[in-house]
């Protein structure tokens, strides 16, 4: 089934997503310092951020949309009962 532009959309911010969590992840180990610096939780905080995102966008991305976004159906397509 072929995935609509939006789908296509969220399914590449969820990559992008993700490796913006795996840039902060690195960065909050990496980040010299103490281990209570405001700065590390602040990274941290937004790998929990950009995880969430991913995810969502992820499944919006990789759903089933058929039925949903078709368009009604027309005064031809009925049948009588």
């Amino acid at each position: 089934m072929e995935k609509h532009l939006g789908q296509k959309i969220a399914f590449t911010v969820a990559i992008l997503s993700y490796l913006a969590a795996a840039g902060c992840a690195v960065t909050a180990v990496m980040l010299p310092g103490d281990v209570d610096d405001p700065v590390r939780g602040a990274f941290i905080s937004s790998v929990v951020f950009f995880i969430g995102c991913g995810v969502v966008l992820h499944v919006i991305g990789t759903a089933r949309l058929k039925g949903i976004l078709s368009s009604p159906p027309s005064a031809d397509d009925h049948s009588p009962n």
